[in-house]
């Protein structure tokens, strides 16, 4: 996390990352295996759809972000992209994510999530939660957020637009293609 006021803030989970860099680590060395003993019609279809589910793995569990910059908050979802100016922003709050309401709507953004331990413990009201719990890291966003309302949504910044996250579907198409066409030539 960034905090200068000048630059951009991006938040994540950690623990979804660590979680996605061992699953792409994982069919990396099946990858590996495959084109060092199994270069056959059967071996690139077998290849190509773990390389699918890496790049999956990649989209639901590292892609996921929050950034706040003077300009614009970014939603980075799992397949799409939202860029909200400042001044659309109307608030943000947690349920189980995170959530940034507009006039066009409310969009949700995995990327800061709470986790269901702490839930639980804030519901039943017992033990403290840690400082570094998913509850306090959630309220620091939403505190950032207004902050950067506060701060930057005098200025006019347009609407929201949407971007599709075209390298990660081209390349599930892509390797779609392939599994095909190797499933065809078995």
């Amino acid at each position: 996390m960034k905090s200068n006021d000048t630059e951009t803030e991006q938040y994540l989970s950690t623990s979804n990352r660590i979680s996605g860099w061992i699953v792409i680590a994982i069919g990396a060395v099946g990858l590996l295996d495959i084109v060092l003993e199994w270069r056959t019609a059967s071996g690139i279809m077998v290849g190509s759809v773990i390389a699918i589910l890496m790049v999956l793995a990649y989209c639901g569990l590292i892609r996921p972000s929050v950034t706040l910059s003077p300009e614009t908050i970014v939603l980075r979802n799992h397949l799409r992209d939202r860029v909200i100016p400042w001044n659309q922003v109307s608030g943000a709050d947690v349920a189980d994510i995170l959530r940034v309401h507009t006039d066009a709507g409310r969009f949700r953004a995995p990327g800061v999530q709470l986790v269901m331990r702490d839930l639980r413990k804030q519901r039943v009201g017992g033990r403290k939660l840690r400082p570094d719990s998913s509850l306090s890291r959630a309220d620091l966003v939403v505190g950032r957020i207004e902050a950067h309302m506060d701060q930057y949504g005098a200025v006019d910044g347009g609407a929201v637009k949407t971007n599709w996250a075209r390298p990660e579907l081209a390349a599930i198409a892509v390797l779609a293609v392939i599994a095909i066409v190797a499933a065809l030539f078995r």
